[in-house]
């Protein structure tokens, strides 16, 4: 059984009603095309001193911080805040920087290539794109808008890593350099002000070095930039929860550097943020009874959505994926003497399994 879900899917056409659909005024301008030559659209926005570049879908599949971005527009121009904001910062947005890949719900670009992997080498049009609004712009800030699996959890718990963020390093001994530092007290500043539950939970995703990837090459080049990363919400697929905390993590962030209030932080506070752990799963059957090599034992199964594009819609196909001790599921379902005669052989094929599963619920 799948599920079918439309609200994932943002391509470029999806993107620019809703912009339009906003009716706020604002005028996008092209900045260039993509590799199979699909419009890559900017937006300034503020006449403040203090310069902020984010941009988002460089992964095509990664949509939620796209539809936080177009939330942010309608705070500022629709908010007292917003409209004060916009009196200290600068933001150059770029939207869907992979709208090849925004069309095929895929994470890589038409060429196949992961464009938060070009950095260094910048191979691609629209890696070459984002480079020349750097250089143009000259940024005070960077915000690498990303979204990440259901997998994430904040800590070694069981509660989805809703948000992450990341303070990219700059060399290999990932050095507390002053750009990495200024991050490090952004991150610290704007998680504050967030009230996490047993729902759900903040994780600080993964420091290791890639001058290829886009955030540590801006941060070796002296500019803090901040990865955000829009994960799970507990049943909420749609992510949408996730889009509403995302838009507030952009606001936290601009007021700060607005405000100068991130200075009152250490890089410990941001170390106290809990670590990404990856042992989440969509679903975990607990208690099946099991057969392998002849052997019956009772054991957790853990099944993991696919993410599959068809006829314009994510349909979410669920698969096995086996079983681990120090996995846990998302959502558990107990089959405590469900299958006792009838034990599942875990060396058959994924969708025998799947079917086998669903007969005993």
């Amino acid at each position: 059984m799948k599920a079918v879900n439309n609200n994932r899917y943002f391509p470029s056409d999806s993107f620019l009603d809703a912009f339009k659909g906003l009716k706020l005024g604002l005028l996008l301008d092209q900045i260039g095309r993509s590799e199979e030559g699909r419009p890559i659209y900017g937006l300034t926005i503020g006449t403040g001193r203090k310069k902020v570049l984010a941009w988002s879908q460089m992964h095509g599949n990664e949509t939620t911080t796209t539809k936080a971005l177009l939330d942010l527009l309608v705070y500022l121009e629709t908010t007292a805040e917003g409209i004060r904001l916009k009196e200290g910062i600068c933001l150059r947005i770029i939207f869907q920087l992979n709208p090849d890949g925004a069309l095929r719900y895929t994470r890589l670009n038409a060429n196949n290539v992961d464009l938060n992997r070009d950095a260094l080498d910048q191979t691609q049009g629209e890696t070459q794109l984002l480079m020349q609004q750097y250089e143009s712009f000259a940024p005070d800030y960077c915000l690498n808008l990303h979204g990440q699996r259901t997998i994430f959890a904040a800590g070694n718990t069981s509660k989805p890593a809703t948000l992450s963020f990341l303070a990219p390093s700059a060399d290999e001994s990932r050095s507390i350099t002053p750009a990495r530092e200024r991050a490090m007290q952004l991150i610290a500043a704007l998680v504050e002000p967030f009230v996490v539950s047993e729902e759900w939970g903040i994780g600080r995703y993964d420091d290791s070095f890639n001058l290829n990837c886009v955030g540590d090459y801006f941060t070796a080049k002296g500019t803090p930039t901040l990865l955000f990363e829009a994960g799970h919400f507990p049943n909420d697929y749609n992510r949408l929860r996730s889009r509403e905390l995302i838009q507030t993590a952009l606001v936290n962030v601009l007021q700060s550097i607005d405000s100068k209030g991130f200075m009152r932080f250490s890089t410990e506070d941001y170390h106290a943020i809990p670590e990404n752990f990856n042992h989440l799963r969509d679903i975990e059957y607990k208690n099946v009874t099991i057969v392998n090599n002849k052997e019956l034992t009772k054991s957790s199964l853990f099944v993991q959505y696919a993410e599959k594009l068809e006829d314009g819609k994510v349909c979410f196909i669920p698969e096995y994926v086996g079983s681990q001790e120090d996995w846990k599921g998302l959502t558990v379902v107990n089959l405590m003497h469900k299958n006792d005669k009838n034990p599942i052989d875990i060396n058959e094929s994924s969708d025998k399994i799947i079917v086998m599963l669903n007969l005993l619920l």
